[in-house]
């Protein structure tokens, strides 16, 4: 890869084009993860769908292809969409267009459309039915209330009726005395047990709306992203029947990471490439090396697991696609390996003092787990040591009415406080590549998320108030709320009280007697913590 990043350097500069790629060094131990270990080991081989062919538009990296995957047209340039298969047995994709022929070419996309398609096969090929408005990188989710939502930058369609009639409508954000941090577009959405909804903006922030229309609440005071110096964009989110999952792009590095969390708000990184160019492929060895891959959905089961991944491509440089020219945009689905339904079936919390782990990999339609796995290979664990090829090993193995209950060696596990997934990797009898999840014992998976805004200073300088929200699905405890300045570049407690329970979605206001004159303090820094040094600690920081 490292090989071919060079030679595109080389041969852009040699253009005279300002390069849109750099290449990233990859963090220290990545080239020891084992296969299963990246996200970007999932991607399988594209379908045959009928539509091979070189008679086409586009370089010569991406011909011949099926012109019958996702949506294509010599006269339309597409961008963007996401698949969801619906009750009518069809899949839906909502993606954005122009004319191909527009004078600016590519950069005609601030003046797009936004059309709905519907396919009999998730991979296409998917046909327009119908125009909806104007807009761009179009997701689309169905809200609490049964309305069918397309978010288009700078605002959405909403209907009661998956063909129509939308009514164009702007969201209510409520940055909550926060920074917005770099802007609200590109946003993903994913809906929470209770039918909330959990949505990343392009530059990280977390933001939680009751039912996906009324005000979107920003909780996060950093962006969620990789502490790396990565150019960031087209996060997607979505949430399984174990955990949450996040990908997001360094488009300027080509490369993308994979996050998991489980409540959507607190992220762990894991290692490996989520994505690169290069995963177009199909099964005779015949790839579709696109310039660009962007704007990543997922398409998922009735398990919430990604099947599919439809991306935006395009041939070449943005700049370089012309109108009436050889050169264009589509959307394409490639499939993903699905993991296996695994359920721990300990009672108690995995801890050091674990002796075993009993872990139920379930059957499914076409997958027998006794017949069909070869135990040897699996490996049970914390992903951070799974995937370099570690973790617990096969003890026993017992057929189950639901599968087969795996025994495994609890010594290797590697689970440590901060996971609240297991995974497991091996392979087949076929020797091909498997991998799952699980949800741990002991774990809370819906918890309290209490947030603060900024106090304000009141009865001049002697006291603070402060209002808590709990932007979580459950009601919160008793908890220990203390604030903290900087000043003169030491941190001052200066109030502290015991907050009462606050019931999901609503709020407590609290006025605080102050330790400390504040009309001593230029415009402070406030850092204010709930559970100051325990697991679930709060900490918000507004800064001057």
């Amino acid at each position: 890869m490292r090989t071919i990043v060079i030679f595109l350097l080389l041969v852009l500069t040699t253009m005279g084009t300002k390069a849109q790629i750099t290449e990233r060094a990859r963090p220290k131990g990545w080239d020891k993860l084992v296969n299963g270990g990246r996200f970007m080991d999932r991607f399988l081989p594209m379908p045959d769908l009928g539509g091979m062919t070189a008679n086409t538009w586009g370089a010569k990296n991406v011909i011949p292809r099926d012109i019958n995957n996702g949506i294509e047209d010599p006269e339309w340039s597409y961008w963007g969409g996401k698949v969801r298969l619906l009750d009518d047995g069809k899949y839906h994709l909502f993606v954005c267009r122009w004319p191909e022929n527009s004078p600016k070419g590519h950069m005609e996309w601030p003046r797009s459309t936004v059309v709905h398609t519907v396919a009999d096969n998730r991979f296409g090929p998917y046909k327009v039915v119908a125009e909806i408005g104007k807009g761009h990188n179009p997701e689309w989710y169905i809200s609490k209330t049964g309305k069918y939502v397309i978010y288009v930058i700078n605002g959405y369609y909403v209907s009661d009726d998956i063909n129509g009639k939308w009514e164009y409508k702007k969201f209510d954000f409520d940055k909550r005395d926060r920074r917005i941090i770099e802007g609200l577009t590109n946003l993903s959405f994913a809906k929470r047990e209770d039918g909330s909804f959990v949505m990343i903006c392009r530059g990280g922030g977390v933001w939680i709306s009751k039912d996906g229309l009324s005000t979107w609440n920003q909780i996060s005071d950093k962006r969620v992203y990789p502490p790396v110096d990565g150019h960031f964009e087209d996060p997607v989110i979505w949430k399984t029947n174990v955990q949450y999952h996040l990908i997001v792009n360094d488009w300027y590095g080509r490369i993308a990471w994979h996050l998991r969390s489980k409540d959507g708000v607190k992220w762990k990184v894991d290692a490996g490439e989520a994505y690169l160019p290069g995963i177009a492929k199909y099964k005779d060895g015949t790839k579709e090396d696109w310039f660009k891959y962007e704007r990543i959905k997922i398409l998922q089961d009735q398990y919430g697991r990604a099947i599919q991944a439809n991306f935006a491509v395009i041939d070449t440089l943005k700049h370089e696609d012309k109108p009436n020219d050889n050169h264009s945009s589509k959307n394409i689905a490639i499939p993903l390996l699905k993991g296996k339904l695994l359920s721990v079936l300990n009672k108690k919390a995995i801890t050091n003092k674990t002796k075993k782990i009993e872990l139920l990999i379930r059957s499914e339609p076409g997958f027998d787990p006794l017949n069909k796995l070869d135990f040897k290979t699996l490996r049970f664990g914390a992903p951070e040591v799974v995937d370099f090829g570690k973790g617990s090993t096969v003890k026993r193995i017992k057929k189950s009415t639901d599968g087969v209950i795996v025994t495994f060696d609890a010594k290797l596990c590697g689970f440590t406080d901060d996971n609240f997934a297991g995974k497991l990797l091996g392979k087949d009898k076929n020797g091909k590549l498997v991998f799952g999840y699980s949800r741990l014992p002991g774990i809370h998976y819906t918890e309290a998320i209490l947030s603060a805004r900024k106090p304000q200073i009141i009865n001049n300088g002697s006291q603070l108030k402060i209002e808590i929200e709990n932007f979580g699905q459950v009601s919160s405890k008793e908890s220990k709320l203390q604030v903290f300045i900087l000043h003169d570049n030491e941190f001052v407690e200066i109030a502290e009280t015991t907050l009462q329970a606050i019931e999901p979605y609503q709020k407590r206001t609290l006025s605080l007697n102050t330790k400390f004159d504040l009309t001593k303090a230029d415009k402070p820094e406030y850092h204010i913590f709930i559970n100051k040094g325990k697991k679930d600690e709060v900490k918000n920081i507004f800064k001057k």
